[in-house]
């Protein structure tokens, strides 16, 4: 479903990132998606959001009263959008999209590294140089460990995902094997 929800969410958040860069504001959208990613997150909300028999003008009364007016005309269109076409579950979705986007048109990638194994800061800068040149761009690390890959790293960048670990092979062997 995760992938359904983000196919879903990509031309909102793509759209939103295009109005937010027109008008100058990619901050102030990229708070206020997080602000509304969270207030539909919220149990008691997504509870009435994931309810099909929910009217969308009910909800999309309940996340703008609770934003207030700290919104502008073209957020609460969005919300008003979402809300019609039964889609507000998917503001989270919009909310990382957009920051993804937000940070590759700063020329930042985010690259999230998962090892086996402590990483030292030389074997890091050497790992942040050698995806820089294949990412063309800066990248910032979140470096983890993750004793179930058994050796090796898990590099996910946006939609890029090199899995260079031993359990990332193995279930590979094991897929083609069909065991």
């Amino acid at each position: 479903m995760a992938g359904d929800s983000t196919t879903i969410a990509r031309p909102y958040a793509e759209a939103a990132f295009e109005v937010a860069r027109d008008k100058g504001a990619l901050d102030a959208w990229s708070e206020a998606l997080a602000t509304l990613a969270a207030i539909v997150e919220d149990p008691q909300i997504a509870a009435q959001v994931g309810n099909p028999n929910m009217p969308g003008a009910v909800l999309r009364d309940i996340v703008l009263g609770i934003c207030g007016e700290g919104l502008t005309g073209e957020m609460q269109a969005l919300v008003r959008l979402l809300a019609e076409n039964k889609r507000l579950v998917v503001l989270p979705d919009i909310a990382r999209l957009f920051e993804q986007q937000k940070t590759a048109a700063e020329g930042l990638r985010r690259v999230q590294v998962c090892s086996a194994f402590a990483i030292s800061e030389a074997e890091q800068q050497e790992l942040a140089a050698a995806l820089k040149a294949r990412l063309g761009g800066e990248v910032e690390l979140t470096v983890e460990e993750d004793p179930s890959l058994i050796g090796g790293v898990l590099v996910r960048a946006g939609d890029i995902v090199i899995d260079g670990s031993v359990r990332g092979a193995l279930v590979q062997l094991n897929n083609e094997l069909q065991f």
